[in-house]
């Protein structure tokens, strides 16, 4: 039933600055943004070894949460202490610290200067898969 996942939507007051944060932390351009004329309610990145898709939405049209509720993300990295490391010297504020879940399997989050719960993993599994595929 689930594919893996299409597009994941991070919110932000201001989609402009949220867009400037990521471009230099993913070290691209959008791809789409909307509308194309004037402030942007939304912008979207295509990264990573499949192209997943990183949604930017303006904060007005989320859907309503509850404090505590929704799921973290997280997105594989080569270097988990590196990719920690940056995010915190980019602004974003420690969610939790670099942790050991079991054999090749580490995570730690953070808080994006927006708002959102950003994750990032070292996942062997991860890495095992995408082996299979470049074969």
């Amino acid at each position: 039933m689930l594919r893996g996942f299409t597009t994941i939507t991070y919110f932000a007051d201001d989609v402009q600055a949220a867009a400037d944060w990521y471009t230099e932390l993913l070290g691209v351009e959008p791809y789409f943004v909307r509308p194309e004329e004037g402030p942007p309610a939304y912008i979207e990145f295509r990264i990573g070894d499949y192209k997943h898709e990183l949604g930017l939405l303006d904060r007005k049209f989320a859907p309503p949460i509850k404090a505590g509720a929704g799921p973290i993300t997280f997105w594989a990295v080569d270097d988990i202490e590196a990719a920690y490391a940056r995010l915190l010297e980019l602004g974003a504020t420690e969610h939790e610290k670099p942790i050991e879940r079991g054999p090749g399997y580490v995570t730690a989050s953070v808080i994006d200067p927006f708002g959102n719960v950003l994750g990032v993993m070292f996942n062997q599994h991860y890495l095992d898969v995408l082996g299979e595929f470049r074969r």
